[in-house]
């Protein structure tokens, strides 16, 4: 006997919906958060397709700070291309309220919850995860299950300890700063990006509206661009230099894993989602929805094969198979994309800018941005014939 059949470390929305998933299969599940509150602090920007969020659940008008309908690129030297979104709405959520509602959802699904939970320690009997041990406000307790799924973010610790391989190389890391500001004056249907190798050195700066007079702001730098420079200090100028009487309300800095997903993600007893697994967008460093999507694929396995009795890591296959089938390739794809992007000049962004600044509108959208590109930087279509090809 065990505690529970799943316990899934982690309550962000891969972790939710995985509990979810779980707990509507019949599945005595727990999910274990570290933080105090489901959904804080917020280490995100917040977008989210609303066709993605389809798939899943309904939007709730609570959860939605904008409804965006453009995407405007600013150039180095400040040209801006406006196009529309090519999905049927953007939206940035109020994550604290989206991740709480993922959270009910999972517990009426009959999932418990379990926060200031922080997983130090795996349970590991004849080569097969079985259970975790963790620390509940300074007292250590462990939980036994027949599976473990880690969904605890992009420093998975329960990765490391099951074995698995989850470095990140430098190329592959973004450092991000992000702040959420008031006293602000932005559009509220456009999200901004703005690109240059001063302002923000192989990554991009993004402006997301949160509702009148209120934005998420932040600046990501990539691999070799993070040297000599650290990302608060870039958008601290930008800040002062675009918004100086901007007031900042909240703060979060970390890391963004722009890498292909693990080659291992699922061991004997145990899988990782999310951020853990490395299941972001590697262009946009956006994982809500792939997070989800790869929650409700582990929640469905886990019950497959604890109702089939193969706890192994050859009874969890279905879950590897089913994410690079549904998103994997995918992002394979994106994966390389990315790193020719990262190494576009300030001369080759302003010189596209230009070419697309002059296209009538109906012609502007994002086929067009990525053919400009190919045109000015042969490379990236070289990398994208390539991905398909090996793919």
């Amino acid at each position: 006997m065990t505690d529970f059949d799943v316990i899934v470390v982690g309550g962000g929305p891969a972790g939710c919906i995985a509990a979810y998933e779980s707990a509507k299969a019949g599945l005595k599940t727990i999910i274990l958060e570290k933080d105090r509150d489901i959904g804080y602090p917020v280490r995100c920007a917040e977008a989210i397709g609303e066709d993605g969020l389809r798939k899943f659940m309904e939007t709730d008008p609570q959860w939605v700070a904008a409804t965006i309908k453009y995407a405007q690129l600013h150039s180095p030297e400040g040209t801006a291309i406006r196009l529309d979104l090519p999905i049927e709405n953007g939206l940035i959520l109020h994550r604290r309220l989206f991740d709480f509602a993922l959270a009910q959802r999972a517990a009426e699904a009959g999932s418990e919850v379990q926060t200031k939970a922080y997983v130090d320690g795996l349970i590991i009997s004849d080569d097969q995860v079985k259970g975790v041990n963790y620390q509940y406000f300074g007292e250590k307790r462990s939980l036994t299950a027949k599976i473990v799924i880690g969904a605890d973010g992009v420093e998975s610790r329960v990765g490391r300890m099951a074995g698995l391989r989850t470095a990140l190389k430098l190329s592959d890391t973004g450092s991000g700063y992000q702040v959420s500001v008031a006293n602000v004056d932005v559009e509220q249907d456009v999200i901004d990006f703005y690109f240059g190798s001063k302002l923000a050195p192989s990554g991009y700066l993004w402006i997301f509206p949160k509702g009148e007079g209120m934005a998420n702001i932040g600046l990501g730098v990539v691999g070799k661009g993070v040297k000599d420079v650290l990302a608060k200090d870039l958008l601290d100028k930008f800040l002062a230099d675009r918004f100086p009487k901007a007031a900042v309300l909240t703060a979060v800095a970390g890391g963004i894993p722009l890498a292909k997903t693990l080659k291992k993600i699922s061991t004997n007893g145990l899988m990782l989602i999310g951020d853990a697994a490395r299941m972001a967008n590697p262009v946009s460093g956006g994982g809500i929805i792939s997070g989800m999507v790869a929650g409700r694929i582990a929640g469905q396995v886990a019950a497959e094969a604890i109702r089939t009795g193969d706890l192994s890591e050859k009874g969890l296959k279905a879950f590897p198979a089913r994410w690079h089938k549904e998103v994997g390739r995918d992002y394979a794809i994106a994966h390389r994309i990315s790193n020719s992007i990262r190494d576009v000049t300030d001369d080759q962004f302003n010189k596209m800018a230009r070419e697309l600044k002059d296209l009538p509108p109906e012609k502007l959208h994002i086929r067009k941005v990525f053919a400009t590109a190919a045109k000015h930087k042969p490379k990236i279509l070289l990398d994208i014939t390539r991905a398909f090809a090996h793919l």
